[in-house]
């Protein structure tokens, strides 16, 4: 499935809005203003909340928790020292985590697992803005996938926000 996940550019917060091949709108993602670390929700469009995104503070390294009914389903951690490139572990409860990496310049990531291809994660259509194209593979968990690529948005482009 193809996604375009977008940054809303006049809004207080980490706001995200996700849509479908088609255009349509299918998930939001809506952060938390003064907080102590990232805090978002990813949404539907009813505003039910699939995954909570918690910055692990006070960590080495960056750390996000992805949290569904209030259990962590992923952790998602930022490797140190990698020149000119982003690399992050997926880390999901058994063997299969997922391995991201990407050019920082060029704003090109991949996700895979288990030498497999789950998704990619590309700004190559959308220079001018705060926007991705997100292809994930059949069979995966298209959320929790999404979920990854606004971390890996937050974790690679923090110079770029504003808190």
């Amino acid at each position: 499935m193809i996604y375009v996940l977008k940054q809303r550019f006049w809004s207080l917060g980490n706001n995200f809005h996700i849509r479908d091949s088609a255009g349509r709108d299918v998930f939001q993602v809506n952060g938390r203003i003064l907080s102590l670390g990232d805090k978002l929700s990813f949404q539907d469009l009813q505003g039910r909340e699939l995954i909570f995104i918690r910055q692990k503070v006070l960590s080495w390294g960056l750390t996000y928790y992805l949290e569904r009914e209030g259990q962590v389903i992923a952790e998602v951690r930022k490797h140190l020292f990698t020149f000119l490139k982003c690399k992050f572990t997926v880390d999901v409860p058994g063997p299969d985590d997922f391995e991201a990496q990407g050019n920082l310049l060029d704003h090109e990531y991949t996700i895979t697992r288990r030498d497999r291809v789950a998704a990619t994660i590309s700004k190559r259509w959308f220079t001018w803005t705060d926007t991705y194209g997100v292809e994930t593979a059949d069979g995966e968990d298209d959320v929790l996938l999404l979920a990854a690529a606004v971390v890996i948005d937050l974790a690679c482009h923090q110079e770029n926000r504003s808190h």
